[in-house]
């Protein structure tokens, strides 16, 4: 497991130099992570290969799960438009996010060393010491409330989405280890869809939780 270093405050990039060398060691990192497992990742390869003073690494990011949770909010954000276009128009929300998230999965096994390194350090890491935990949360659940077109999102829609989220990174982590299939890990993540989903704002009135519902309860689904 990766180890999380004395807590501190990390660096934000402010300068257009500085945000390009921060992009620079992000790419190294899901670079190296393609090629070999997340403990033989060091972090003077990741300096070495992004063109930046180890010290310029440490300062953005103490500890390689610090890293890593930034490499997969990175990631989250290159595939956030592609998963929540919708290829069918006429989807239910159930089947929309079933689409995205398929096709998130597909994109992370297409990579697994690199997958499951960030899945890890996402899984060890503390909101309290690591902020960027809790941005890996709110924009991958964004493009959830995006794919399943929910223009407001209420109490109700946003446990829903929580807990499908929470469900999908169990069922990824399973395919990556091999204990599922590919084929089992998405039929698995089509029930979870259909069971958890049908409960949504914007689901027919067949399938819909009247609980929670009303405008008064929600809130603009971007800003959740």
């Amino acid at each position: 497991m990766p180890r999380v270093a004395e807590a501190r405050d990390a660096a934000e990039p402010t300068s257009a130099e500085q945000r390009a060398r921060f992009g620079r060691i992000l790419d190294a990192a899901a670079s190296l992570a393609t090629e070999k497992e997340l403990e033989r990742v060091q972090m003077h390869e990741v300096a070495k290969m992004a063109g930046v003073a180890i010290g310029t690494l440490y300062r953005y990011f103490p500890s390689k799960t610090h890293l890593f949770v930034a490499v997969m909010v990175d990631q989250i954000d290159q595939m956030s438009d592609r998963m929540a276009q919708r290829t069918n128009p006429d989807a239910t929300p159930q089947e929309a996010v079933y689409e995205a998230l398929v096709r998130a999965t597909r994109a992370l096994r297409r990579r697994p060393l690199l997958a499951t390194a960030m899945i890890q350090s996402t899984s060890t890491a503390k909101a309290t010491s690591i902020p960027d935990v809790a941005k890996i949360d709110h924009r991958f659940r964004e493009v959830l409330y995006r794919a399943a077109g929910l223009e407001y999102v209420t109490e109700r829609d946003a446990t829903l989405v929580r807990v499908l989220e929470q469900a999908w990174f169990g069922i990824i982590q399973s395919s990556l280890n091999g204990r599922i299939s590919v084929p089992d890990a998405e039929s698995d993540l089509r029930v979870a869809c259909e069971l958890l989903l049908a409960g949504l704002s914007n689901a027919s009135p067949a399938n819909a939780s009247p609980a929670n519902t009303s405008p008064a309860n929600a809130s603009p689904a971007l800003s959740v």
